[in-house]
């Protein structure tokens, strides 16, 4: 590899630039605006205003969507998942399964699975 091409790939990783490409492509595809770069103008506004603490993070998910997850992952209808069902639903949304606190015999209930998913999507905003 050559290292100019070295020198774009360390770059593009340091800043985390493919993660974040990659998430303001999804909240285009969920939404499908009529004016996709304002979109994307207001959806980084966003990303700073939270940063700031002044506004909140764009979110890919509201309540609804999470509640379908949940109910997806729980096809028996218990009112619970598992750890693992939980850690793959932060994978199947690009989200970080590190640092998860339940242990592998906890049920995670939908408030429960609602609010952990929102402080994860929270956080992969953060770096930005």
């Amino acid at each position: 590899m050559a290292a100019g091409e070295q020198q774009s790939r360390d770059y593009l990783l340091r800043h985390r630039l493919p993660e974040l490409l990659h998430r303001l492509g999804a909240l285009l595809l969920y939404h499908r605006p009529e004016r996709p770069r304002e979109f994307l103008i207001q959806a980084l506004e966003r990303v700073k205003a939270g940063q700031r603490a002044e506004g909140e993070y764009p979110y890919l998910m509201d309540e609804a969507n999470l509640a379908a997850m949940f109910s997806l992952l729980d096809v028996v209808g218990q009112g619970h998942v598992t750890p693992a069902q939980y850690r793959e639903a932060l994978k199947t949304l690009g989200l970080s399964t590190e640092d998860l606190q339940f242990g592998d015999d906890v049920n995670i209930t939908l408030d429960v699975f609602k609010e952990e998913v929102k402080k994860k999507m929270l956080e992969s905003w953060v770096g930005y």
